[in-house]
């Protein structure tokens, strides 16, 4: 085989192995802009509990934290340790915590409710994990990644979203602290820096 034939070969490999990591451009939704209003809030959900729930049901007197997540991708289980310290410190704060499993193409490979359930226990999970069934609140947030943050003020205008923190492989090797910062300065009446960040994760697997 010719240099060039084997160059050839190796971009193509290279392309379709990258393209796994970028959005799906099936989402046709912009991602919410900063003091963009939080969509479908009156939308009912239902948690692994069996409950069903609307946003702003979950919204405590300061705020939303929304957390589109998943059970499948690694990212979320690189980062699943702060799910519950950042839960008790938002809802300590009277913000709302729920996490959204959007991956509505795969629910028979994973990402099924009986799937959630068995992680929610087995993660001892301390908010609502919910099933965004066919992945309409991640579709109108534009959110792409699993996990992917979104808080919101008491007035559900949208205040920080990217990611939690900028070490998914260590807790103890973070430097910048995004959620917790955005979450602690929006509670103080304070300004939040950043108020984006990148979400990394896997992307979204959504309905055909």
């Amino acid at each position: 085989m010719d240099i060039n034939k084997t160059a050839y070969i190796l971009s193509i490999v290279l392309t379709i192995g990258l393209l796994a990591f970028l959005p799906v451009e099936n989402n046709p939704a912009e991602r919410l802009e900063i003091g963009a209003k939080a969509p479908l809030t009156d939308v009912e959900v239902t948690d692994v509990s069996g409950e069903t729930l609307t946003l702003a049901e979950v919204a405590g007197e300061n705020g939303l934290l929304v957390n589109f997540s998943c059970n499948t991708c690694p990212w979320v289980k690189a980062w699943e340790d702060r799910y519950n310290p950042i839960a008790e410190l938002a809802e300590g704060n009277g913000i709302g915590v729920i996490a959204l499993n959007p991956n509505a193409a795969i629910r028979d490979e994973g990402e099924s409710m009986e799937d959630m359930k068995e992680r929610a226990e087995s993660s001892n999970y301390q908010f609502y994990y919910a099933l965004d069934k066919q992945a309409k609140l991640a579709e109108a947030f534009g959110a792409t990644r699993t996990p992917d943050i979104f808080l919101f003020n008491s007035d559900m205008e949208l205040v920080y979203t990217g990611a939690i923190d900028d070490n998914a492989k260590s807790a103890e090797d973070v430097e910048k602290t995004f959620l917790k910062n955005a979450i602690e300065n929006l509670v103080a009446g304070n300004e939040i820096d950043p108020k984006t960040t990148k979400a990394l994760g896997c992307t979204i697997k959504w309905p055909e």
